[in-house]
């Protein structure tokens, strides 16, 4: 074992990502951007451990040879997507240094943890502070923090924009939600807590609170946090915050008073669908409450910009159906346009992702890869040609341009002297981010797509980042191969099957919170 006075060890920490464009390249101005990196790297005693993290959503892929090569120890995380990423950046680092040790955790952890543990060393399947138990176990008690505080320090993503989180998880549980799958109850941080967190991120022109549910079901929490942030918005610190919020926020007519007087200038909700009918199906029972326009009026009249993203179920409506839904939302001059158009994405471990396997609708050939907004991954109701001409004029909103155009001026006339400069700059952003979701991020480079889009699961082009960006030993090369969810039989493949069915709820098998030694990983 490496004595703590021969000097301090060295991790890097990775935040791997999959662009749902296919394009290496990295999203610079998107948001949101990720804090998970900066919590794994609190996990370290600052004094002993010299600490980088690659955030590969702002810097894009990590293929840097020397880099690849520096760590003792390699830190990955991500969304379910970046599985590939993680193969691939363990390939890249044993390949430079064999004895480096590799640990995972975040949601492909939690979603595949048998498959992680063929090329990891350790899978965490608990919550960030887990990490300070797996590094006292590797490298003994002296080199783990005590106390977890993230290192907001070593942001460099952060700009104008920073970023903070003051809950965990949610209370509601959507059929199509990750976070269903995952099963945590939901958490809130102390104020004096969050307090110290907000100080540590520094002045920003602003702040956005990366929560899955700002509002939550514990009332005197929410009224406490909302006094801390509006007590550092009043001090100057930043310039104006927002947040997410489920469709029960806005039950209560003195909410919106209340973040707004603490500096609120815009919230998230999930709107998913105008539908009720469609959100009823998704258990989204917090969308049910009140009618979706009154509530988005309501909060724009209040001086709050209302986001909100759209998905398009081809899966269980007709694209008529979804048409004449896009043609109401970019007729009405009185809301504010979606953010984003996604298809429905079947997330393994998910109610809906059993739903769609226990009536044979996974596409066959799906790869996780495969599990992004803009890819086809169940089989969609009406002829698959149509549905991919749909998809592919989403992408950039063809047939909506004017529409956008005239909505713009509209909305402007209509929330004229209600709504601020910088609250009419942001609301008006949603056109453009539909039109050219890419170009609307500021990418800090356009990167190149491997081929031409099928936007059908198990057809697409692989991303360029599967080519190997220098050799790698040979015993990874497997590593570039992408995992296989849904074999060409409609089947489940064997290799994920067992991760999928051994989370099927009332036979949830999940491995014990402490860390899961990997046997084959190298």
């Amino acid at each position: 074992m490496h004595s703590p006075h021969c000097g301090r060890r060295r991790v890097l920490i990775v935040n791997c990502y999959a662009d749902e464009t296919r394009r290496a390249v990295p999203r610079i101005g998107k948001v949101p951007q990720t804090t998970g990196p900066l919590y794994l790297a609190g996990a370290f005693l600052p004094e002993r451990w010299e600490i980088r993290i690659h955030n590969e959503h702002s810097d894009g892929p990590l293929e840097d040879a020397a880099t690849l090569g520096w760590p003792e120890l390699l830190v990955l995380t991500g969304l379910t997507t970046s599985i590939d990423r993680m193969r691939h950046v363990t390939a890249y680092a044993r390949t430079r240094n064999p004895a480096v040790r590799v640990v995972g955790g975040g949601h492909v952890a939690r979603a595949f943890p048998r498959f992680c543990a063929t090329f990891m060393d350790v899978v965490c399947q608990g919550d960030v502070e887990e990490l300070q138990e797996v590094v006292a176990e590797l490298f003994g008690p002296g080199w783990a923090a005590e106390r977890l505080v993230p290192r907001y320090d070593l942001a460099h993503w952060f700009g104008r924009i920073g970023y903070a989180e003051s809950t965990r998880y949610c209370n509601f549980k959507c059929g199509f939600c990750v976070l269903s799958a995952e099963g945590r109850r939901f958490a809130v941080s102390d104020p004096a807590v969050l307090r110290e967190e907000l100080l540590a991120v520094g002045p920003r022109r602003l702040l956005n609170f990366n929560d899955n549910n700002f509002y939550g079901n514990d009332r005197e929490s929410f009224h406490a946090r909302v006094a801390c942030v509006g007590e550092r918005w009043r001090a100057g610190q930043f310039g104006n915050w927002g947040a997410l919020v489920t469709g029960d926020f806005f039950q209560d007519p003195a909410n919106l008073a209340l973040v707004r007087d603490a500096g609120c200038l815009a919230l998230f909700s999930g709107v998913e669908s105008f539908s009720d009918a469609w959100n009823a199906s998704q258990n989204k029972k917090q969308n049910g409450l009140r009618p979706q326009v009154e509530l988005i009026r309501e909060c724009l009249d209040a001086g709050i910009v209302f986001l909100y993203g759209l998905i398009l179920d081809v899966t269980s409506r007709t694209i008529a159906d979804l048409r004449q839904e896009l043609d109401t939302v970019f007729g009405c001059h009185q809301i504010t346009l979606p953010g984003f158009l996604s298809l429905p994405i079947p997330f393994p471990g998910t109610p809906w992702f059993y739903e769609c396997l226990d009536a044979g609708k996974l596409m066959p050939g799906t790869r996780v890869r495969d599990l992004d907004s803009t890819t086809i991954a169940v089989r969609p109701l009406e002829p698959l040609a149509e549905v991919v001409a749909f998809v592919r004029d989403l992408q950039v909103a063809r047939g909506y341009r004017r529409k956008i155009l005239r909505h713009a001026a509209g909305f402007a006339w209509h929330y004229r002297g209600r709504l601020t400069p910088m609250r009419m700059l942001v609301a008006q952003s949603m056109g453009p981010l539909v039109a050219a979701p890419l170009m609307g991020t500021f990418p800090g480079r356009m990167g190149r797509p491997a081929g031409p889009r099928t936007h059908v699961a198990g057809t697409e082009p692989l991303d360029l980042v599967y080519t190997p960006a220098f050799p790698v030993a040979t015993k990874f090369a497997g590593h570039f191969s992408p995992a296989q969810l849904v074999a060409p039989d409609g089947q489940l493949t064997a290799i994920l099957g067992e991760d999928v069915e051994a989370a099927r709820p009332g036979q949830r098998t999940r491995p014990a919170l402490v860390p899961l030694m990997a046997t084959s990983a190298r």
